[in-house]
């Protein structure tokens, strides 16, 4: 279970995500999950990575549709962590509505019941973070009488979402399963970074590791709200005035939606940029991560014994292979 050391300051496409009491890794071809169970024991899991098409490789395009891939697989690999762990095993007696699941659904009733709230959350989400914004600055328009402020509405609707979003991940913070998938999130951090350290990895040399990484997915969501305020503000987004449409809740919600088709254009950036953290080391890429940085203190914390034998347990399948190049 041990790797040679390699050179120092080696940048890896290695990536991953915490799961409930476990962690996924995706490396160049193989991709892989270890879950600790109940009864203390590693489960681990790999497959085969398909081969990337065009729309994975080609600039631009590749954020938006690895994006919604490792949106789906990260949620299918949270699913199957969930039932792996026992995290949410009741001894009690079923209910009306586990038994009614059950006789539908079958063994899949847990994945249905958790996709439909995952669904009513991001649309309570979008609805906060896409309409509150334009919606509340409706009112400070008003209330500026016949002063234009209409070029500060991008900037406006940013900072707000930022606010929000910071908000948002202080307060799950405190949630104790939270902590724990938050722990998981260190450990794959201190893992990625040992192995681009070059040094074998145990728990001893992990333990060390700084659980920050510039390619994390707090710092990608972050980059992507700085990127739509830049967006936002070059390009004139005020569908009510083209309509002559006063009302502010029907001005806020075309605001929304003509600003959806851009939202690939921000993602797409976002990615170009995220990738550039993770493979250069300068004062130009040290600027744009910093706020993404500054985020992880809230979304990792520092990880036990136990849990880096997770993450050493999941990244092992994915190191490459002989004739694999890893390297950004």
């Amino acid at each position: 279970m041990k790797k040679k050391e390699k050179s120092m300051d080696k940048k890896t496409k290695i990536g991953g995500q915490a799961l409930i009491e476990g962690i996924m890794m995706k490396g160049v071809s193989v991709g892989a999950m270890a879950v600790r169970k109940k009864d203390g024991t590693i489960y681990t899991e790999e497959w085969e990575l398909p081969e990337k098409k065009w729309y994975n490789k080609a600039l631009f395009v590749r954020g938006c549709v690895n994006f919604v891939q490792q949106l789906k697989e990260g949620w299918q690999c949270m699913n199957k962590s969930a039932e792996i762990s026992g995290s949410f095993d009741d001894d009690s007696e079923q209910t009306k509505f586990d038994k009614w699941l059950e006789k539908h659904f079958g063994e899949k009733g847990f994945e249905v019941i958790s996709g439909i709230i995952s669904f009513l959350m991001i649309v309570a989400m979008l609805a906060v973070f896409l309409f509150l914004p334009s919606y509340l600055f409706g009112f400070i328009q008003s209330a500026a009488g016949d002063t234009d402020i209409t070029m500060w509405k991008s900037a406006f609707e940013g900072v707000l979402k930022l606010i929000l979003f910071v908000v948002y991940m202080a307060i799950v913070a405190q949630m104790k399963s939270i902590k724990r998938t938050y722990e998981y999130h260190g450990a794959e951090h201190k893992t990625i970074a040992c192995y681009e350290a070059g040094k074998e990895l145990t728990v001893e040399n992990i333990k060390p590791m700084k659980r920050f990484h510039p390619r994390c997915g707090t710092s990608f969501i972050i980059i992507t709200l700085l990127v739509s305020i830049l967006v936002y503000s070059l390009v004139p987004l005020e569908p009510a005035k083209w309509f002559g449409i006063e009302n502010n809740v029907i001005a806020a919600l075309l605001r929304v939606l003509i600003k959806l088709p851009l939202l690939p254009v921000v993602v797409g950036i976002s990615y170009e940029l995220i990738r550039l953290a993770g493979k250069y080391t300068n004062i130009v890429t040290k600027i744009f991560s910093a706020p993404g940085l500054w985020m992880q203190r809230l979304t990792t914390r520092e990880p036990n014994d136990s849990q880096i034998e997770i993450a050493i347990a999941a990244v092992l399948p994915c190191l490459p292979k002989d004739g694999e190049d890893d390297n950004w």
